[in-house]
């Protein structure tokens, strides 16, 4: 097996990881659970979202932010603006490229989204390739699009959350371009809303057709992803079910057509589910 997929397929292990830097925007940071994934990793603070990178899998492992009512409406009134570049805070032989996703089949995935920001300078650093991974066009243009929406209006709904997003891989990775950036299996959101002491997960299978989404505990996504997202969450909250809002329609869907009704999305993720639960009972 290659060693960068072993690194990532290893029993999960405690490891906590540097404690984010004063306004990073994830104090406490996210932990990391499964040991293996702190290997090579690179903390990158940016004006409004932080960010591990891996030299590893040529991505982000999480990007959080605290996302606020008040950036969401100064965000709506400026026009998304940026262009895709390597992170030059990072060495270039760990670093990611354009070239590796040229004509790969995959779209460069915002973790942390540019809509989110309040302003032209922070929604420029959520182009560096330091915050994106692969995702297959019909994710990142649909569904996932709809859920980055949905995550804004609850930002304005509840005046404060707290967001993280990453990658999740599989034993069997597929990477592209000639640095060979990882692929990941799903990509999930988890969101904890301060005021109301509740938190959940989107997972998202990143697949090219159909793609479906499920949510589940900040509990099951620990256990799967080996990633705490929220270490100061209360405990009980963690194995609680929080009903996250649908997701939208995403204006870059045909049609504004999501094909996300409920029995859809349990037909497609189903074997999915079942495959991931299988693992974590090993």
């Amino acid at each position: 097996m290659d060693t960068k997929i072993l690194l990532l397929a290893v029993a999960s292990l405690t490891l906590m990881t540097e404690p984010a830097l004063a306004g990073c925007h994830s104090d406490p940071s996210p932990v990391l659970v499964n040991q293996q994934l702190a290997q090579a990793t690179t903390f990158l603070c940016n004006q409004h979202y932080s960010v591990l990178y891996s030299a590893i899998t040529h991505g982000p492992l999480w990007a959080a932010e605290r996302l606020t009512g008040r950036d969401v409406e100064s965000g709506m009134s400026v026009t998304r603006t940026g262009v895709f570049l390597a992170d030059p805070r990072l060495l270039s032989s760990d670093a990611p490229v354009l070239a590796d996703y040229r004509h790969s089949g995959y779209d460069r995935g915002h973790m942390v989204p540019s809509h989110d920001e309040p302003d032209r300078t922070s929604q420029s650093e959520t182009f560096n390739l330091s915050n994106i991974v692969a995702q297959t066009a019909a994710l990142n243009r649909g569904i996932w699009t709809g859920i980055e929406m949905a995550t804004r209006d609850l930002a304005r709904e509840q005046g404060v959350i707290e967001v993280v997003t990453g990658p999740g891989f599989d034993q069997t990775i597929e990477t592209i371009g000639p640095d060979q950036v990882f692929v990941p299996a799903y990509t999930w959101k988890a969101i904890y809303v301060p005021v109301l002491r509740k938190g959940g997960a989107y997972v998202c299978a990143n697949v090219q057709k159909r793609p479906a989404c499920y949510t589940e505990t900040i509990a099951a996504l620990v256990k799967q992803t080996g990633i705490n997202p929220f270490p100061d969450m209360p405990a009980p909250a963690r194995d609680e079910t929080y009903n996250l809002p649908r997701p939208e329609h995403s204006p870059y869907t045909p049609n504004g057509d999501l094909d996300d009704e409920e029995k859809t999305v349990k037909s497609v993720v189903k074997g999915w589910v079942k495959g991931w639960a299988e693992k974590l009972e090993r």
